[in-house]
């Protein structure tokens, strides 16, 4: 194939105007665009079921837009040295200058495409700055990008191919010299040229002509999007990275005429429910690493006609002793949405609250409301110190020490790549708690069920796994876990302990088809365990990761009113309901319902219970639950954005009876 096209290029120099050039050179760029959107839906088919030529269509002609505004992007610096109307751009070591901007501010495009290609099903979103910002606290940067290319070498030469063709095709453009002789009409056709070009340059990377046309952003990919998850295909990665630089993610909405209004649909401000004396239980926290629902048993009991075990036969005998409920689910698809859900009870809404541009609001934690009390607190997190910002979050919350892979002190168990070793991580783990201080809460998150899904040498012959190569990785967490908690029973903190285990966010390998859907992608185990519980039955009902916070609180009979986006679950004066963001658009649950709303109007609701693949679409079938559920989303989204911008996520901003607002 290679020595196909590069003989027909040898066959063709492409002599032409300038300005031809220029147009012929956009116009290639255009065309390897659309062939990294092609391939990216080519690899990540599974993500994107039912598509069909008639879709497609619709996602490449809305592509081309968006594409139009990267190219533009891209190459403002090398269409202006191409048009400004001067002799001296027709010079052979002037145009050779030009070429070697050409490929290198393109390659760059080039790669980020195709680096989203294979990154796509970890995050089911395009790349932002915000994901890049995720990594900069990572101290192995050149590991990790050296594992990458390894697992992923064929996207090496995918990016080598674009290359190659980008290379002979400049290379055949063959630019002549200035067609008019006389000055005047050299340098004033020129200009008026140079005043052209710039006006549509303007006009493309703003999308349009039209004095009300603001510049395109990542949500107007709606407009060619049959299903919300083709918004991924209708853009761009160097569009998403180029577009989310400056534009503030978080903006106050006006859904309902004023805040207090809002908040008497929904209020974040909890009030204690009981009278009951506050009581001092060790609170231990564990999130585990991409350890999605689909791999216990526990949950999918009527999966493969019955069949069907899972990975986690001791989680599985923990949920059986636990308050565990069986449609569980996280706020955010990244490891750092995970933190301020489950700590402080504050959802992902657009973009992680610590990549957002108000990371350094005041907030409130479980680590602070317990320190009030009289509780040690520390944070557990086996990766290199300051490893995704972690280190950094747990100061703003206020835990009273950070023991990462620095305090663990012994590089023999770090995996090379992300941590010490989870087994290790967990013994040291159980280990300090018996040093500490009793009442203390402390939280854990794991690190070895992460890509490339390797086992420590022992235990390559134990976990063998099975189709998914994170299966070998979720058995050998799960067995971690086990000698966890089988050397933290013989511990004298341990009957005296509330237990809540969760996952950070859902894995990117799926298997169970149910799995791959706005449901599934959110789908992780939550359960609270406390020594000594009989067997439980799994509740049939809604819960959701900044539901944590609230739900803990409850449990030791905390008693002052706090800020808090989750419910209680001992409260059943509180409606079960959860809510996420995917593909630009707002999901709400609420009793057998998910409800998606693109911030102006509701675009979907489906039976999730009963329709698991969610291919019936109710929304005309049932106004009224339509409805309620989006007053509700509506109330829910005013109150986290307005206090977000506001700095009012405490209460020290929060309107209390009888006190008034500072």
């Amino acid at each position: 194939m290679k020595q196909w096209i590069n003989k027909r290029l040898s066959e063709f120099h492409w002599k032409s105007n300038l300005y031809v050039a220029l147009a012929a050179s956009l116009a290639l760029l255009m065309v390897l665009f659309m062939v990294c959107r092609i391939a990216f839906f080519l690899f990540n088919a599974d993500f994107f079921p039912g598509m069909t030529l008639e879709r497609f269509s619709l996602i490449a002609w809305g592509g081309l837009r968006f594409d139009l505004t990267a190219v533009l992007y891209l190459n403002l610096l090398f269409i202006l040295l191409m048009i400004i109307p001067f002799r001296f751009r027709f010079r052979d070591g002037y145009q050779r200058f030009l070429k070697g901007l050409f490929l290198f501010t393109n390659t760059l495009g080039l790669i980020a495409n195709v680096a989203d290609t294979v990154y796509y099903r970890y995050t089911l979103r395009r790349t932002t700055l915000s994901v890049i910002r995720q990594f900069e606290n990572e101290k192995n940067i050149p590991g990790l990008f050296g594992q990458f290319l390894m697992d992923y070498w064929y996207a090496l030469l995918f990016i080598a191919l674009l290359f190659w063709v980008m290379y002979r095709s400049i290379s055949r453009i063959r630019i002549t010299g200035p067609q008019v002789a006389d000055a005047r009409a050299f340098y004033g056709g020129g200009t008026l040229l140079m005043v052209v070009i710039v006006g549509l340059v303007v006009a493309g990377i703003r999308g349009g002509f039209g004095e009300s046309t603001r510049p395109i952003t990542l949500s107007n990919a709606a407009q060619y999007a049959t299903v919300p998850k083709d918004i991924n295909l209708v853009l761009n990665t160097p569009f998403a990275l180029l577009r989310t630089a400056k534009t503030p993610i978080v903006q106050k909405v006006n859904y309902f005429s004023s805040d207090a209004e809002a908040e008497t649909v929904f209020s974040p401000v909890r009030y204690p429910k009981d009278t009951l004396a506050f009581t001092p239980r060790n609170v231990v926290i564990i999130i585990l690493e991409s350890f999605s629902k689909e791999f216990f048993g526990a949950y999918n009991q009527s999966a493969e006609g019955g069949a069907y075990r899972g990975y986690t036969p001791f989680l599985d005998s923990l949920i059986g002793r636990s308050h565990a409920f069986q449609y569980s689910f996280a706020n955010g698809r990244k490891s750092i949405d995970a933190m301020p859900s489950v700590i402080c009870s504050i959802p992902a809404i657009e973009v992680p609250f610590v990549l957002s541009h108000y990371s350094g609001n005041r907030v409130t934690s479980l680590a602070a409301l317990l320190k009030e009390k009289g509780y040690y607190t520390a944070f557990f997190h086996g990766a290199p110190n300051g490893s995704m910002g972690f280190q950094a979050f747990a100061n703003t919350c206020g835990f009273d020490d950070y023991f990462g892979k620095d305090e663990y002190g012994n590089d023999a168990d770090y995996d090379g790549i992300w941590g010490i070793w989870d087994h290790k991580f967990l013994e040291y783990y159980a280990d300090k708690m018996a040093t500490f201080k009793e009442p203390f809460y402390t939280n854990f998150f794991s690190v070895s069920s992460h890509h490339p899904y390797n086992l420590p040498e022992e235990f390559t012959d134990t976990f063998k796994g099975g189709e998914m190569t994170i299966y070998k990785c979720i058995e050998y967490t799960d067995y971690a876990l086990r000698k966890f908690f089988e050397k933290a029973r013989r511990m004298p903190w341990y009957p005296n302990t509330l237990f809540v285990i969760t996952a950070d966010h859902a894995s990117a390998q799926i298997r169970l088809k149910e799995y791959n859907t706005a449901w599934g992608y959110f789908s992780v185990p939550i359960f609270f365990f406390e020594p000594g519980n009989p067997p439980m039955a799994m509740e049939p009902e809604i819960i959701q990761q900044i539901d944590i916070m609230p739900s803990v609180l409850s449990h030791l009979h905390y008693d002052k009113p706090y800020v808090a986006f989750g419910r209680d679950i001992l409260d059943r004066g509180q409606r079960p309901v959860a809510f996420n963001f995917l593909d630009d658009t707002y999901q709400s649950f609420a009793g057998s319902y998910l409800l998606q709303f693109d911030g102006e109007k509701s675009v979907g609701l489906y039976d999730f219970k009963k329709d698991r693949l969610l291919a019936n679409n109710l929304l005309l079938q049932l106004p009224d639950t339509v409805r309620k559920m989006e007053t509700e989303l509506k109330a829910f989204v005013q109150q986290y954005k307005n206090r977000m911008v506001d700095d009012n996520l405490t209460l020290a901003g929060s309107q209390l009876p009888g006190r008034e607002r500072p």
